[in-house]
């Protein structure tokens, strides 16, 4: 079924990397949806389990809210954005940089994750060419560009996205896509430790908590998929 279209893209690399550029910068747009809404629902989460717990009542939801509902609007006049104006970069070019109806000015953001997702894909899609190993790394790409933009905003890296991944890792190594299995859970267990161990070591030294926990969740996510021997490298990164 595929087959005419990866003969294509491995006679043609332009078009494949062409479509990748797009693609990418159209994933790119749903990814400033993740980094905007998942901490707001995790917030709202956290609210609900608190006053769970508490035994307090539950508070009234006012809207529906997740990555699909509602759509996207201005945060400051509440215009909806329409499809023409969601178009990935050439959409911010085409309105200046502006609201279509408040003409308050836009986040520098949206453009530049777009942006940079799309470049991400291409070096992707050149570096593997037409493989398994393109699809498995554009995926891993574009979820730690969401969980970067989260961290930087929120400094919280969400399990949601941690955990996940770190289980699609060992689950590639059953098929030695990047490394093998035994790798695989090594550098699982490298990566955790490596910063779980200096977590402890400053608390002991100084009694104060360092770092968060998704840290180390992070880290054992990369040595699942890069193997136990690059987990300490991307700790240093």
């Amino acid at each position: 079924m595929f087959d005419p279209f990866i003969s294509l893209f491995e006679q043609q690399p332009v078009i494949y990397l062409a479509i990748l550029f797009v693609f990418g910068a159209t994933v790119g747009s749903f990814l400033n949806v993740v980094i905007y809404r998942l901490p707001v629902m995790m917030q709202r989460e956290w609210r609900h389990d608190c006053l769970e717990f508490l035994e307090q009542p539950a508070e009234a939801e006012t809207d529906k809210f997740n990555l699909s509902t509602p759509r996207s609007r201005c945060g400051h006049c509440g215009h909806q954005i329409t499809v023409l104006e969601n178009i990935p970069i050439i959409s911010y070019l085409v309105l200046g940089g502006k609201c279509s109806s408040c003409k308050i000015r836009i986040s520098l953001q949206y453009p530049m994750v777009e942006l940079f997702t799309a470049a991400i894909s291409v070096v992707v899609g050149w570096h593997f060419g037409v493989s398994p190993q393109a699809l498995a790394a554009l995926f891993l790409s574009w979820c730690l560009i969401a969980a970067s933009g989260i961290d930087i905003g929120h400094k919280l890296l969400p399990d949601t996205i941690t955990l996940p991944l770190l289980w699609l890792g060992i689950l590639l190594s059953l098929f030695d896509v990047f490394v093998d299995l035994e790798s695989s859970v090594m550098g699982a267990m490298a990566g955790y430790m490596s910063l779980w161990s200096v977590f402890i070591l400053f608390k002991l030294v100084t009694g104060k908590e360092g770092m968060g926990h998704g840290d180390f969740k992070l880290l054992a996510m990369l040595g699942a998929w890069l193997g136990w021997w690059l987990a300490p490298s991307s700790e240093s990164a």
